[in-house]
Parts: structure tokens; C-alpha cells; sequence
């Protein structure tokens, strides 16, 4: 048996975002999506062969929407198909895809930060975190211009190099 209170906090999130990719009207994709757990409700006990409840989801509120656009005779571009959510889904897993590699990378450069001596660490968390000019560092650090711009490049080769070695492209 489903529980719909888990279920709906679960996706409505979700639901609501990807209505909103067809319409702006943010109203009636509050009402679509309500029609949707309501006739999933009304028709819970044919529910036992639907294997993926969360597809199930998508395509109903994807029809629903289809269904007011029809009603209320709005203009749209193009009807929702099968085509334009596969496209939609592609585009979002790619995006999913990307944002992890992106943590991983950070990760990475996290852990090859704790890896340079602590002045290298000092100059990149002063230059790069808290966005402070060369002036800056060379206040704060007690050292001249120059001796800032040569730890600064020593710590960004070292970083490079460690993440070479261990085949990460920074």
C-alpha cells in the first residue's frame, strides 16, 4: 500500500518544477498536480502493477497539463510529446551529471589543498577565498610583493602537480 502523505511530500517539489517548464501559470500546475494525487488516490487499488510510481508521476501531470491546455483553449507552442520530456530528461540527467563532477572535483581540490605547506595554504585561502589583492596578502602575510607572487605560483604548481599525479586535471 502507498503512503500518499510521503509520496506527495516526497515529489511535490519536483512536480511543481517540472510543470513549470510548460507554463508559467503557477496556479494551475498547483491544480494539475493536485488533480494527479487525487485520481491516483481514487484509483489506488489498480496501483499494484505500476512499477515505477514516480514516472507514473511525470507522464500524469505531464497529460494533465495537456488536458487544461485543451480545456481552457490556452496557446502553446507545442503540445508536451514523449520527445520534448525525453529531451527534458536528458538535459536534466546531463546537468545532474555534470554537477557531480563538479564535486568530485572540489573534492579533489580540497584534498590536495591540505596537502601544501601552510603558508601556501594561507596565500591560497587569502587570495582565492576571501578575494584579497597582492597590497593585502603583503600586509597580512609580512612579506613583499614579490615573495607573495612567487609563493602564490609555488602553491598553483604544486597544486597542479599533485593533481597530476593522481590524474585529476585542475
Amino acid at each position: 500500500m502507498i503512503n500518499f502523505t510521503t509520496l506527495y511530500d516526497k515529489h511535490i517539489d519536483n512536480l511543481f518544477a517540472f510543470g513549470s517548464r510548460f507554463t508559467s501559470d503557477r496556479e494551475m500546475i498547483k491544480d494539475c498536480i493536485q488533480d494527479v494525487f487525487v485520481k491516483l488516490y481514487t484509483r489506488r487499488d489498480t496501483l499494484d502493477n505500476v512499477d515505477k510510481i514516480e514516472s507514473y508521476l511525470y507522464v500524469s501531470l505531464r497529460n494533465r497539463i495537456n488536458d487544461e491546455f485543451r480545456r481552457n483553449v490556452h496557446l502553446c507552442d507545442h503540445e508536451i510529446t514523449d520527445v520534448s520530456m525525453k529531451g527534458m530528461a536528458e538535459a536534466e540527467a546531463f546537468a545532474k551529471e555534470k554537477m557531480e563532477r563538479q564535486q568530485q572535483l572540489s573534492a579533489s581540490v580540497e584534498k590536495y589543498f591540505y596537502m601544501l605547506s601552510p603558508r601556501q595554504r594561507q596565500i591560497i585561502t587569502l587570495y582565492y577565498k576571501e578575494q584579497r589583492k597582492y597590497d593585502d596578502i603583503c600586509q597580512i602575510m609580512g612579506i613583499n610583493y614579490q615573495s607573495v607572487r612567487n609563493l602564490m605560483h609555488r602553491s598553483i604548481m604544486r597544486l597542479r602537480s599533485l593533481a597530476s599525479s593522481l590524474e585529476v586535471a585542475v
